[in-house]
C-alpha cells in the first residue's frame, strides 16, 4: 500500500488472539448458571467486541439488569478460569507485530474487553511492548462509537486518514467508519466474509498474519 499509513489500530479477540469459542462458551454457561436462555453459538459472536455491559443486555433484553449483573460476573469468573499465553495468539501474529513495529509502525488496540482483562491478557502472552496505547471498552465508550479510535489519536498525533483499523467483526468496522478510519476484515473471529464486506473495508484477510505482505 506504499506505507499509506502510520499507525494500525487492532481489535484483540478475535483479530490477534484466538478466544471466540471460548467467549462465546463463558457467556453460553453464565447464562446456564442463571437459569436464562442460552443464545445460540452465532448469537453470542454477533455481541462479541462490544463492552460487557452492552452485550449482556443485547443477548438478554427482556431480563432484569440484577440477573444482567450476575451473568456478567459468572462470564468474567468463567473466561479468567483460563490463563493464555503467546500460543492463543493467531498462527503468524506475534512475528507480524514484530515486523511492523520494526519496520516503523505505530501499534494500538481498540477492544471490548475490560482494562483488567487486556492487562491481564498482554502480560500473559508477552506483547504489552509492541503497542503505543491501547484502549478499553470500560476507560470509553463501547463499540461502534467512534471515541476510542478518536482517544488513539488524539494520543499519537496521527490524522485519521494515516491510520489503519484492522479487526474481525462488525462492531470493529463500523467503528472506523463512525471515525473516518480506512479499516480491513479478518475472517478468523466473529463475523464471515459476506457480513463484513458490507462495511466496506479494504480488503477481507483469511489470516491477520496476512497483513504483513500488504504493508
Amino acid at each position: 500500500m506504499n506505507r499509506r499509513f502510520d499507525l494500525i489500530i487492532f481489535d484483540w479477540d478475535g483479530t490477534l488472539i484466538n478466544t471466540i469459542d471460548w467467549i462465546v462458551s463463558c457467556l453460553q454457561n453464565a447464562a446456564l448458571s442463571c437459569q436464562c436462555a442460552i443464545p445460540e453459538e452465532q448469537a453470542a459472536k454477533n455481541v462479541i467486541g462490544l463492552s460487557i455491559e452492552n452485550a449482556v443486555k443485547a443477548l438478554f433484553p427482556e431480563t432484569e439488569w440484577s440477573t444482567q449483573k450476575q451473568i456478567i460476573h459468572n462470564y468474567s469468573q468463567l473466561f479468567f478460569s483460563r490463563r493464555l499465553n503467546r500460543q492463543d495468539l493467531f498462527a503468524g501474529v506475534y512475528d507480524m507485530l514484530m515486523q511492523l513495529k520494526r519496520s516503523g509502525y505505530r501499534l494500538a488496540v481498540a477492544t471490548g474487553k475490560g482494562r483488567a482483562g487486556l492487562q491481564q491478557a498482554l502480560k500473559e502472552t508477552e506483547t504489552e511492548s509492541l503497542f503505543c496505547i491501547t484502549r478499553c471498552a470500560d476507560e470509553t465508550a463501547s463499540k461502534p462509537n467512534p471515541v476510542m479510535l478518536q482517544e488513539i489519536l488524539t494520543y499519537t498525533k496521527v490524522p485519521a486518514g494515516r491510520a489503519l483499523m484492522v479487526g474481525d467483526s462488525v462492531h470493529d468496522l463500523q467503528m472506523a467508519e463512525n471515525a473516518r478510519i480506512a479499516s480491513i476484515a479478518v475472517t478468523c473471529g466473529a463475523h464471515g466474509v459476506e457480513v463484513l464486506q458490507r462495511y466496506k473495508p479494504l480488503m477481507c484477510l483469511p489470516e491477520t498474519s496476512q497483513l504483513l505482505n500488504l504493508l
